[in-house]
């Protein structure tokens, strides 16, 4: 919760409400947050309550069942319009670092996926962290944290040579156009001889950031003929069996063209303000790639809130699903152990090694905010696996929102009643370090 009294402040679609919080102590503000979400009704919705259970002796914890934020209208910030695998929505990071955090305080994601939170924080004026095995993660997070003008991107792009390289192979033109392939080899020719003389600066990186958000897709709004999807790059033989299912052949891209068109799409909402409130805690912002379960770099007892989600029970098959964009970035993706346990009691002994890591990293009354969504068709609820994993690293549970985008009676939400044919709520599990 908040560090001193004041305003607590619930946002959701583009307006503030503002509650007095008359209480002061960690206990009496986690109490007011209990308290908030019962009195939530910002979407004409009643929050329904219940509780869970945590075991023999070990008491229950409270559920907090609502629409908190909204999937109906469009409300981030442009700069959050970066396709990636599996992310959740910005209100659902800026709904925890509005409540649990103070403007400077240190918001850390140590799944940062495409940076949905580190970015969420940083436009609130959090510093943000950030730790993810993938080394996709900070290229497409970092850029958003300091973007360059939109006059400075245009000048650098064009004044690079996008006609001088003559790698080409097969796989690579049933995606592309010859045309559009030079220019593309010759960006990634241009980006890693800057990267490798230590010469990459922020107006690269932005680039960078781009091109590979722009290099598989299903418009004429990225490099490639219509493929799918636009967030991991399918394989060369399927996509051979795309083009002659549908009768196509890669036509020719202007990449220039197109990466100037993202850019001003992504730097829409990115006023004075905004760029203000950025540049004020860019200086501070920290990524690490590696494994969360082991990050020294981050200082222990430095962080006030945890925003994530990890990746659920399943098996990423990495190589597969990144090799387009790791050619881009020169990256060896076989070299990239991206895999998920798929036995649920290697999960959870990957969860509560990670745990154990946030506690430490955490300071004392900080929090984490765990999005476990729902897996298996809402058979397996995943916030009762995470509760003990959290417990054993020394976590106390506060509490489980459940966001629900299609709300009935408490009953069938807590059984997923309505996610029968895909996911429709957040489960979130929050602690606390006492």
């Amino acid at each position: 919760m908040l560090d001193s009294p004041g305003l607590l402040c619930l946002v959701a679609m583009q307006h503030v409400i503002e509650l007095p919080l008359p209480f002061s102590g960690p206990r009496r503000r986690q109490s007011a947050l209990l308290d908030d979400l019962r009195a939530f009704k910002e979407f004409g919705q009643k929050t329904a309550e219940t509780e869970m259970p945590l075991g023999a002796g070990s008491g229950s914890v409270r559920v907090f069942i609502n629409e908190f934020w909204t999937a109906k209208q469009r409300q981030a910030s442009s700069l959050q319009e970066i396709s990636y695998r599996a992310c959740f929505k910005p209100q659902l990071p800026r709904f925890f670092i509005q409540r649990f955090t103070e403007p400077d305080a240190r918001v850390y994601d140590p799944f940062m996926g495409r940076g949905t939170t580190c970015v969420e924080a940083a436009l609130l004026g959090r510093v943000p962290v950030g730790c993810d095995i993938n080394p996709l993660s900070t290229i497409l997070t970092r850029p958003r944290i300091q973007p360059p003008p939109l006059e400075e991107i245009e000048t650098r792009i064009r004044q690079i040579d996008l006609w001088v390289s003559k790698e080409s192979s097969d796989d690579l033109l049933v995606f592309y156009h010859p045309e559009t392939l030079m220019q593309t080899t010759s960006l990634k020719k241009y980006l890693l001889a800057r990267e490798s003389k230590g010469q990459l600066d922020a107006i690269d990186d932005w680039i960078r950031m781009v091109a590979l958000n722009r290099l598989t897709g299903h418009s004429p709004g990225f490099f490639s003929v219509y493929t799918m999807p636009p967030n991991q790059a399918v394989s060369a033989k399927s996509q051979r069996k795309i083009n002659e299912r549908r009768k196509q052949t890669p036509p020719p891209r202007k990449v220039a063209d197109i990466i100037l068109k993202k850019s001003r799409q992504l730097l829409g909402d990115c006023d004075y303000p905004t760029r203000r409130m950025l540049a004020g805690v860019a200086g501070g912002m920290q990524f690490v790639t590696g494994d969360s379960s082991s990050t020294p770099a981050i200082k222990s007892n430095s962080v006030s809130l945890v925003v994530t989600s990890p990746p659920f029970l399943d098996v990423v098959d990495y190589a597969t699903d990144n090799w387009l964009r790791c050619w881009f970035l020169g990256i060896d993706a076989k070299q990239v152990k991206l895999t998920v346990p798929k036995k649920l009691e290697h999960w959870q002994t990957a969860m509560t090694n990670t745990f154990r890591e946030l506690h430490r990293v955490l300071k004392p009354g900080g929090h984490v905010a765990f999005e476990v969504g729902e897996v298996r068709r809402g058979t397996l609820r995943l916030e009762e696996v995470v509760l003990p994993c959290g417990m054993a690293a020394g976590l106390e549970p506060l509490a489980i929102v459940i966001n629900s985008q299609k709300f009935t009676k408490t009953a069938n939400c807590w059984g997923v009643d309505n996610n029968t044919l895909g996911t429709n709520t957040n489960r979130i599990v929050v602690f606390r370090k006492a």
